[in-house]
């Protein structure tokens, strides 16, 4: 394994064509990630039933829909996933999703089974008829995507090597109780898992869930027009300053008054005659605003320092 050490970056440089397949799998799957995982059931020839997670997956497009997972060819051996051989063979498969109720019974259907194990059975998994398609849907999952295979590429011959299933999505199973008001997919109910390095894995669940509003309607100013002062400050961080930059336009100077008689007052006179305890006491206040969303309020904290 050739490596670098770039002193100045304190950065280690890793060369794929320089680096075993295990010790490079293990740099992508812990950069990489959380990766959501395709809990992928297929059938062979014979009738079958397999049952298998992986988590190079995602979706790619959604008219038409797409849905793209990797089985790759096994580092040690060469060998091919079962569920590659079962897709190339019947070009079926149902994609249903993993949650925490369910991510060790999962972990154990991973398990490298003679052919024509019945994961099902192993994993004490409950199949259920798809409508669409001949591979059984997992009824524990609360959502599940019966998948046409559309084409199958071949990244590669050697161990390591990935093969991309391209799916098109013909029918989606969704629970509802994981469903809200409007009838969309409520992240706060559906308790998704997520694939990292090693042995490791997350929960999309509870203060792992955060929002982060989307620039797509509205034109944000950007950090780059963010006065010098408030850029370089010691104590607002990075994504302050993008929550900053996603505004269409600050705060006029009338607002930045009326909120600082009305709301800074008591700072104000606290650090009349100490300027730089008033800066980063402002600065503190405005990252709270931005913890709690408020990205009005901080800016006009934000400006009245000069106001």
């Amino acid at each position: 394994m050739k490596v670098t050490f770039v002193a100045q970056l304190s950065q280690m440089i890793v060369d794929p064509k320089n680096t075993s397949v295990p010790q490079l799998h293990g740099y992508l799957l812990g950069a990489i990630g959380p990766r959501p995982i395709a809990f992928a059931s297929t059938l062979d020839k014979e009738g079958n039933p397999n049952l298998s997670p992986f988590s190079f997956f995602n979706v790619f497009s959604a008219n038409p829909p797409i849905a793209i997972f990797s089985p790759s060819r096994r580092g040690r051996d060469n060998t091919t996933k079962h569920t590659y051989e079962n897709v190339k063979e019947l070009g079926e498969v149902v994609i249903n999703v993993v949650t925490h109720d369910m991510v060790e019974q999962m972990s154990l259907a991973s398990t490298e089974y003679p052919k024509g194990t019945n994961e099902f059975i192993k994993a004490g998994f409950t199949p259920i008829k798809s409508e669409r398609v001949k591979p059984f849907r997992v009824k524990e999952s609360p959502v599940q995507f019966e998948c046409i295979v559309k084409e199958v590429v071949e990244l590669g011959n050697e161990g390591g090597a990935g093969n991309l299933i391209i799916c098109e999505v013909v029918l989606i199973h969704v629970d509802e109780n994981v469903l809200d008001s409007d009838g969309r997919i409520d992240q706060t109910k559906i308790d998704l898992v997520g694939r990292m390095g090693g042995n490791f894995y997350v929960r999309a669940h509870g203060d792992a869930l955060f929002e982060v509003a989307k620039p797509l309607q509205n034109m944000g100013i950007g950090v780059d027009q963010i006065p010098t002062d408030i850029r370089n400050s010691h104590v607002l961080t990075g994504n302050n300053l993008g929550q900053l930059g996603n505004v269409e336009s600050i705060p006029n100077e009338t607002e930045v008054n009326d909120f600082k008689l009305i709301e800074l007052a008591d700072i104000f006179v606290e650090f009349e005659d100490d300027a730089i305890a008033l800066e980063r006491t402002l600065h503190e206040k405005a990252k709270q605003y931005l913890k709690e969303g408020k990205v009005s309020e901080a800016w006009k904290t934000l400006l009245s320092f000069n106001d």
